[in-house]
């Protein structure tokens, strides 16, 4: 994967995230030659996943801005309702929606965009369960393993992560929608 090769990419991470919907995005973009930032509300802090495994912010979402990334990832589990309480991470990626960053979110992960206002119109997917709130944000529900919308990239269980990577990957190379 030359063509991503050096991009940068956050994701974010806070308690209760779902351990696939973490380690397999932050692996697999370092495995196509990303560097990787794992963001959460505290620098150093360490969130305990669903299951009790351990990730270990990089860095705290109120010392880095949009610019430094190329895309922004959010992960799902419970850890997204904790997220939107947390202001410099719902800026994090209010600000990189509006500047065409890679933004991309599994299962519950849509709850942070739609608290980020970056769903109007915009075609995603998510856990069956946050329907409403992403219909409720304006945007378009789609029932697909993963929905790229331009640089909006949802998908919706573990299950979808290999598409889920495939949608990023396409997004950071520019690649047409398939």
């Amino acid at each position: 994967m030359e063509d991503v090769r050096g991009k940068r990419a956050a994701v974010l991470v806070e308690k209760l995230y779902e351990d696939l919907e973490l380690w397999y995005p932050v692996l697999r973009l370092r495995e196509a030659g990303l560097e990787v930032t794992i963001v959460g509300p505290k620098a150093g802090e360490t969130y305990p996943s669903k299951h009790g495994y351990p990730a270990k912010s990089d860095v705290a979402a109120g010392d880095v801005k949009a610019d430094e990334f190329d895309a922004i990832i959010v992960p799902g589990g419970y850890s997204p309702d904790h997220m939107r309480r947390h202001k410099a991470m719902v800026d994090l990626v209010t600000q990189a929606a509006r500047q065409g960053k890679v933004v991309a979110a599994i299962c519950h992960g849509p709850w942070l965009l739609c608290s980020a206002r970056c769903l109007k119109g915009r075609r995603v997917t998510g856990f069956f369960a946050i329907r409403d709130d992403v219909e409720n944000a304006g945007g378009l529900w789609e029932d697909a393993p993963c929905v790229r919308d331009g640089n909006l990239v949802t998908s919706r269980t573990p299950d979808d992560l290999p598409a889920f990577m495939e949608g990023i990957l396409d997004a950071l190379a520019n690649r047409s929608e398939r």
